[in-house]
């Protein structure tokens, strides 16, 4: 019987390891080996880490994890399966058919993008196609950039995407239902619309150089920035009966805590900004709860 059990081994699983750790605690971290990030040229906005290979990462932190003897990492595991244990707590079902039970448990899954089905995008994703301007804007700033999106999310992102560079093309891959006040203030700007659809990226193994549309026409864009959404990896959660938000990630309160006793859901599939030092916070924040909540039980 663990003290808790670990879903996930990005920046959450792994900090709320190490905290769980520190405080001595039986932990098993569960990782199936393949983070969000794996395509991103770095990572960003981590103080003392800026732009490090996520691999790097996670190699450092799984390094770090070894000075805990009580913290137990399972590399290329999968969970498939949660059920609760008669008198509480978790059981994890793994892959290979393997099941562990803990007291608590941690749901750190992250979020997988929602990539359009244009070639050339996802060929081009991490190294000239972009989700997070927070992320890879610095990179980019300067640059003539494509942003792709529906037409009210995208005028937003358009928009702030100023904050980056001066030359901005709104492409919303097919008419835009934008009013005449949103097409003024976007103008006004000196952002572009371009409605046409789009049939293809084109791009090397350094950047996006050209988008190619239905038409013929081509728009020479050194980067693309999208707003497309993304599909939350929380089928456990919501198997255990978890209340989502409205944009499908699961609700969380307090330090990360869930509608569901003894469950915690902290990281992407949580409802706060998608940073990978947010994402470390919030697993520090659910570790703080889980040793927490173990004290006042082990200690009535």
């Amino acid at each position: 019987m663990y003290d808790a059990i670990i879903v996930g081994g990005g920046p959450a699983g792994l900090n709320a390891a190490l905290v769980l750790g520190r405080c001595r605690r039986k932990v098993l971290l569960c990782d199936e080996g393949r983070p969000r990030n794996s395509v991103s040229r770095g990572v960003n906005g981590f103080i003392t880490r800026e732009n490090i290979l996520p691999h790097d990462l996670r190699r450092i932190a799984h390094e770090e994890l070894k000075e805990y003897p009580t913290v137990e990492i399972r590399e290329g595991v999968t969970v498939d399966d949660v059920n609760f244990l008669e008198g509480g707590g978790f059981e994890a079902i793994m892959e290979d058919g393997s099941r562990a039970q803990s007291r608590k448990m941690l749901l750190a899954t992250g979020v997988e993008d929602t990539l359009p089905d244009i070639p050339g995008f996802r060929e081009l994703y991490g190294h000239g196609v972009y989700n997070c301007p927070y992320c890879d804007g610095w990179e980019e700033r300067e640059r003539p950039i494509a942003v792709y999106g529906p037409a009210d999310k995208g005028r937003r992102f358009a928009l702030q995407m100023k904050t980056w560079s001066d030359s901005i093309v709104l492409c919303t891959d097919g008419p835009a239902t934008l009013d005449a006040e949103d097409r003024a203030r976007l103008d006004r700007h000196g952002i572009t619309i371009r409605e046409e659809r789009i049939i293809r990226l084109e791009g090397d193994d350094e950047r996006l150089r050209f988008v190619h549309f239905e038409n013929g026409d081509s728009l020479a864009r050194e980067a693309l920035f999208f707003i497309t959404g993304a599909k939350p990896n929380c089928g456990i959660a919501t198997k255990l009966g978890c209340e989502l938000t409205e944009k499908g990630v699961v609700r969380t309160v307090g330090n990360e805590e869930t509608n569901v006793p003894g469950l915690f859901v902290a990281g992407d599939a949580s409802q706060r900004v998608q940073f990978a030092v947010v994402a470390a916070a919030e697993g520090a924040l659910a570790a703080f709860e889980i040793n927490t909540e173990l004290c006042e039980e082990d200690f009535t």
